[in-house]
């Protein structure tokens, strides 16, 4: 007997259509303006105070912040719309139309990274943290679900071969 049922709803859905995600998408939208406004105003100033090592530190981690930023936004308004309707959870998961979620860290030791503006440190640690979440989150809606084993008198060898294929493409990249 089979662990799931075909009435189980999987925590990652339920998750992702509930007020939880919504003060994420929230969350999110709001760090992306903050992020912009700062990098546009304040931060290009304080930019252009910094010695060459700490300035060259301060344009990749804005480069890396907005990447990231961007990449989380794209998802955040991809499941967004899966919630509201106008995109099956299925179709948000192929390729062709899931944002592919990378981690990506700061590109800046901890003692240059120090030296640079507390806003930016600031933006960087926010991003980080909302990028673990929402790796989380995609994790749990996307990874494919444990299916019920087939008696073994079933399995042949090729479907056999076949699962562990499709294991190995899953496993996360480190």
């Amino acid at each position: 007997m089979s662990a799931f049922s075909d009435n189980t709803v999987p925590f990652g859905r339920k998750l992702a259509s509930s007020d939880a995600f919504k003060a994420l998408f929230r969350e999110g939208m709001l760090l992306v303006e903050e992020a912009a406004d700062y990098l546009d105003g304040p931060g290009r100033q304080e930019s252009r105070a910094l010695a060459r090592a700490e300035a060259l530190a301060y344009a990749s981690e804005s480069m890396r912040l907005t990447t990231r930023l961007m990449q989380l936004a794209s998802w955040l308004l991809l499941q967004r719309a899966v919630n509201e309707g106008e995109l099956t959870l299925a179709l948000a998961g192929t390729d062709k139309h899931k944002v592919k979620l990378s981690r990506q860290d700061s590109a800046t030791d901890g003692s240059l990274f120090q030296r640079l503006p507390i806003k930016l440190q600031d933006l960087v640690q926010q991003s980080l943290r909302l990028q673990e979440r929402i790796l989380h989150l995609d994790h749990l809606l996307y990874a494919q679900q444990p299916e019920a084993p087939a008696p073994l008198s079933a399995l042949s060898v090729e479907a056999q071969f076949a699962q562990l294929r499709r294991a190995f493409d899953q496993a996360p990249q480190g």
